[in-house]
């Protein structure tokens, strides 16, 4: 779609929308998303990021919505949003996306004093066993999963007396792992998610834990507890991310009750427009203000 406008200085399209070539669930964010923005007198288009055929460089504004494979080829993603940061005001940043695919993230939060699911790291290639860390951190069951990973991939639940050292020892020898202790009130408390638009609380929801496999189930609008929203606010200000686009703060329950940050989802979280029309409305003018 061409209009007048283009020759007066401006780019063809408004904002691009980006996912990936095939889902490995359907995005319900997608439609109401391209609706509103038509709504909101857009010029809006969908693109798949790996698609080398797209001039980036014709939309002013390009959004990360539902770019679910990237896990497999991270290094490709991280430059595509380098790439594209030079030719599109790209949400969430480049450097966003750098730092937020790889979960060392929960590492770098609890060391800046925010409550995070206690983490271990196996780097790619080590000797270390998940056996090991079960010992010496006294964890009866734990959740083990890659540190670049989306949805359930490879994520596995074993018992610390019946740790499967050979499917842990093929993931560390691909990539750097994680190992966790199993957090018991996911089962009946779930995660919670808490929404954040353009630096606003918009709304939470409950979602049921989820491994390799497994559908999610999701409900909510839930309301928000004072000491969850003081956890979320506090994660995204201990990475300045007050100010960003979107972003996603999922928590758990520790055994003392306390919420503690699960994952900081920063670059293509589900955001469950359909469970709060308001945060739709507050996207859709947030990307309006970004472009003037």
């Amino acid at each position: 779609m061409i209009d007048d406008r283009r020759g007066a200085g401006l780019r063809e399209w408004d904002v691009q929308v980006v996912t990936c070539a095939e889902l490995p669930e359907p995005d319900a964010d997608m439609a109401p998303l391209m609706a509103a923005l038509e709504l909101a007198g857009l010029r809006a288009r969908r693109v798949v990021w790996d698609d080398a055929s797209v001039d980036w460089g014709e939309s002013s504004l390009t959004v990360i919505r539902s770019t679910w494979d990237y896990h497999r080829r991270r290094d490709a993603f991280v430059a595509w949003a380098q790439a594209v940061g030079e030719r599109s005001q790209l949400l969430n940043p480049a450097e966003v996306v750098l730092w937020n695919t790889h979960k060392r993230y929960l590492l770098t939060l609890a060391l800046r004093g925010v409550a995070a699911v206690p983490t271990a790291m196996i780097e790619r290639g080590s000797c270390l066993k998940a056996g090991e860390i079960c010992e010496d951190q006294g964890w009866r069951k734990i959740v083990v999963k890659p540190a670049v990973s989306a949805g359930s991939y490879q994520t596995h639940v074993m018992e610390a007396g019946a740790i499967d050292e050979e499917v842990v020892g093929a993931l560390v020898a691909a990539e750097d792992v994680l190992v966790q202790p199993y957090i018991e009130s996911v089962d009946t408390y779930g995660e919670r998610s808490l929404i954040f638009i353009d630096g606003e609380l918009t709304h939470s929801v409950r979602k049921s834990p989820r491994f390799a496999g497994q559908d999610e189930s999701v409900s909510g609008p839930h309301p928000v507890e004072a000491a969850e929203r003081e956890v979320g606010e506090r994660a995204l200000k201990a990475v300045g991310g007050e100010g960003l686009l979107y972003a996603r703060v999922d928590l758990v329950r520790g055994a003392d009750g306390a919420p503690m940050v699960a994952e900081l989802e920063l670059v293509e979280p589900s955001l469950f427009f359909n469970l709060c029309p308001a945060a739709l409305g507050r996207y859709v003018e947030g990307v309006k203000r970004r472009l003037g």
